[in-house]
């Protein structure tokens, strides 16, 4: 048995969330989907997309490297959800920091002139290692991650924190959560 995978690999890096909604099955308030790409075709760097009503329920892109943040829309975020596909939403510069101790909680933190957003994952629960195949059929690109639920998250934006609050649910009868953390996460692409 092989231990290669037998797929393209497109990147890898991390890919944490925050998903917040008011009540357990209501409207998602706050979509993040954070992006730190250690390697990919457009080169490494972070990308943010937020959605919230901090933001006027608009999408916003915060990236350090703008070519990266393209190819994810044209690639796994397009994909992941068709409103990132659109490459006419701009693409604010920004800069990126990390703290944090994945076993207890972690932050992350996007700087632009005018603008403070930190993500914070908290209250975390046990990994699990997630792997998907490219299905030509359905969605075209696999997967390899390890997701860590998170319990409590919130996001700030210069201090004004986000309504509504992560919630459980659980994948494959193991508890999970609208939040995570995604960390040694590579996708790929049937050759």
């Amino acid at each position: 048995m092989s231990t290669v995978d037998p797929h393209r690999v497109m990147m890898t890096g991390e890919n944490p969330f925050i998903r917040l909604s008011e009540t357990k099955d209501g409207p998602e308030t706050t979509h993040a989907g954070f992006w730190r790409v250690i390697w990919s075709p457009a080169g490494p760097g972070h990308v943010l997309y937020l959605k919230s009503e901090l933001t006027d329920d608009e999408w916003r892109i915060y990236a350090d490297n703008i070519a990266m943040a393209r190819w994810l829309q044209n690639t796994i975020q397009g994909v992941l959800n068709e409103d990132l596909a659109d490459v006419t939403i701009p693409v604010i510069d920004a800069e990126f920091e990390k703290s944090g101790d994945p076993n207890y909680f972690w932050t992350e933190q996007i700087l632009t002139p005018d603008e403070d957003i930190t993500l914070t994952w908290h209250d975390l629960g046990d990994p699990l290692l997630v792997h998907t195949e490219p299905d030509p059929t359905g969605r075209p690109y696999g997967v390899c991650t390890i997701l860590i639920p998170a319990a409590s998250a919130r996001l700030t934006l210069n201090g004004v924190q986000a309504a509504g609050q992560p919630w459980p649910n659980d994948r494959e009868g193991r508890p999970f959560s609208t939040c995570a953390l995604a960390f040694s996460e590579s996708w790929t692409q049937a050759r």
